[in-house]
């Protein structure tokens, strides 16, 4: 996966796709509010900061859509603001991403993509591509080494598939693995399209956090049976798989692509 030499330069504070997180936390209390007002100016002084960002955000995607070339590119890419997956977007029994949410990956998405899919015509799987933004995303957070330690520290970008799109325009929601290894907090900004170039592949290396994996009986098939919930992998990036009630975590470490088992980098 390529990185961005400058991709964690620190945002200004005239970066217009910033959102201060310290806008947020801690949150204010009426108790300890020295004015009656101080609650209020606070929330609106949150307010403030979300409409500027989410402006920036429609100001950019307004502008790309009047300047593309054709309707399916205008639809097929939008600066979006992310926010984490919960179990909120969970399908219902029946649908296969059903108790998936995490241990795919699956983002919402909005309606703008599905509208490119039928323009273009693309074929399945139908693969999204998540960057993050020279001099606009925010500085990379720094996951504590826990169950999450990717084999590159500096993904710039990761591919994955749609859960549904019917998230509101000019945001995206991702599973927490995926924010995890692009370094991402709630309201970071990214780059979102749709690829058609992801090459097919043939084989892949992926290596456990834990034996106890493989510990469990034909563990083979059930990691082959899991791995029909990613539509896609990226070098370099830890997902997770659940069985029986106990989450497992596994590096991606080689990719080989069809039909000649080339090394994807």
């Amino acid at each position: 996966s390529k990185s961005h030499s400058n991709d964690d330069a620190n945002p200004t504070n005239n970066n217009p796709f910033h959102f201060d997180p310290t806008s947020q936390y801690p949150r204010p209390s009426l108790l300890t509010s020295s004015s009656p007002f101080s609650f209020l100016l606070t929330k609106w002084i949150q307010a403030n900061s979300l409409a500027l960002l989410e402006q920036a955000v429609e100001d950019h995607n307004a502008e790309h859509v009047a300047t593309s070339p054709s309707l399916a590119d205008s639809l097929s890419y939008r600066r979006c603001i992310v926010l984490p997956l919960d179990d909120r977007f969970d399908p219902p029994v029946g649908v296969f991403s059903h108790n998936h949410v995490q241990t795919g990956d699956k983002m919402s998405l909005s309606r703008n993509f599905w509208e490119a899919i039928a323009k273009s015509k693309a074929e399945v799987p139908w693969l999204f591509e998540v960057t993050r933004v020279e001099g606009v995303t925010s500085p990379r957070v720094q996951v504590p080494l826990d169950e999450f330690h990717p084999t590159s520290k500096n993904l710039s970008r990761v591919v994955g598939g749609a859960l549904d799109f019917r998230c509101p325009e000019n945001y995206a929601f991702l599973p927490h693995w995926m924010m995890k290894a692009l370094g991402l907090r709630p309201r970071d900004v990214v780059d979102v399209r749709l690829v058609t170039t992801t090459p097919p592949g043939s084989a892949v290396k992926l290596r456990p956090h834990s034996n106890s994996f493989l510990n469990i009986h034909n563990h083979q098939a059930v990691l082959e049976t899991e791995l029909k919930h990613y539509s896609a992998l990226t070098l370099g990036t830890t997902i997770p798989f659940d069985y029986r009630g106990e989450r497992f975590f596994f590096d991606v470490v080689d990719l080989r692509s069809a039909p000649r088992g080339e090394r994807v980098g």
